[in-house]
């Protein structure tokens, strides 16, 4: 016999005893009549008496039951407390989330609406980490990231939040001295400002709606790891630059910059709230994810110009 107490054995004994039937307490056990017989009979044999005299008509608790009842229920109304609070507690959007999220994007959208988050749900915090670096959510211990790409790493859970289209950006300073290129051939590669985070390769891949591809490899003087450095360049006609449309709308709409190749198009990528696991997800992660499906799925940054 092991010296580990028979808890499922004294649970099932203080529910048959509350009850007074083996089988009103199989029925609010959820289990079957003979799992409780078999539970009782095993803790009888363990404890060496007999909890219960048994008749076709009655249930009456013996001497032995009789003392041993008490600290049963106890224990029993004591467990299931424990257990209430554990799962309303692991229910509880509460707790530190780590986040990751891309520096332009975290320090232009996402910071603005955190304050709105944190009145929803004050006892959770969250330590953001900005980069454009992609980083290694399950190595460096993140819950969660925001991610704008092409297609998210296929090891995540993602979801799509929002489109995010690419434009190629010029100034009117610039288009004025070198004219507006109507094809990719066009672009002066050594004009181009490079963007040294773009996934696998810092190309710019056209296509037109007849099928037709173009690539141009940015040569320009400025490359970055972060686009935001190269919009002061562009703005001062020294270059062409590529930006995501939550970037592009407030140069586009005041007309500091002008978008050139409408009829060519990029790889159109979307904003992604990534995960490292779907199962088991904390309540703080999901109510974090809701969130910004509540407030990015529908953007202002839309450029319909």
């Amino acid at each position: 016999m092991t010296n580990f107490p028979d808890f499922e054995g004294l649970a099932m004994f203080a529910k048959v005893a509350e009850e007074r039937s083996f089988a009103r307490a199989a029925r609010t056990l959820g289990v079957s009549v003979p799992t409780v017989s078999r539970a009782v009979s095993r803790l009888e044999e363990r404890l060496g008496a007999r909890l219960f005299n048994r008749t076709s008509r009655q249930l009456a608790l013996t001497d032995f039951g009789l003392r041993l009842v008490d600290s049963a229920s106890r224990l029993y109304a004591e467990a299931e407390a424990a257990e209430n609070a554990a799962r309303e507690l692991s229910s509880r959007p509460r707790g530190l989330i780590r986040l990751a999220a891309p520096m332009a994007f975290g320090t232009r959208w996402l910071a603005p609406i955190l304050p709105d988050f944190f009145d929803l749900y004050p006892d959770i915090s969250i330590d953001l980490h900005m980069s454009d670096a992609v980083v290694d959510l399950v190595g460096d211990g993140f819950d969660a990231a925001l991610r704008i790409a092409v297609l998210p790493d296929s090891s995540l859970v993602a979801r799509r939040l929002a489109a995010v289209a690419p434009f190629i950006l010029a100034a009117p300073a610039y288009l004025d001295r070198y004219g507006t290129p109507r094809h990719p051939r066009e672009l002066k590669a050594d004009h181009c400002l490079g963007y040294a985070y773009r996934p696998r390769q810092d190309v710019w891949r056209f296509r037109n709606k007849a099928g037709e591809e173009e690539v141009v490899v940015p040569a320009g003087p400025l490359r970055s790891t972060n686009s935001q450095a190269l919009i002061p360049m562009a703005l001062h006609g020294l270059g062409v630059v590529e930006l995501p449309e939550f970037m592009a709308h407030e140069y586009l709409a005041d007309g500091r910059l002008k978008a050139i190749l409408p009829d060519w198009t990029l790889p159109s990528g979307a904003l992604y709230f990534v995960t490292p696991s779907a199962r088991a997800r904390p309540a703080k992660v999901e109510v974090l994810s809701d969130f910004m499906v509540a407030r990015l799925a529908n953007p202002t940054w839309r450029w319909t110009g």
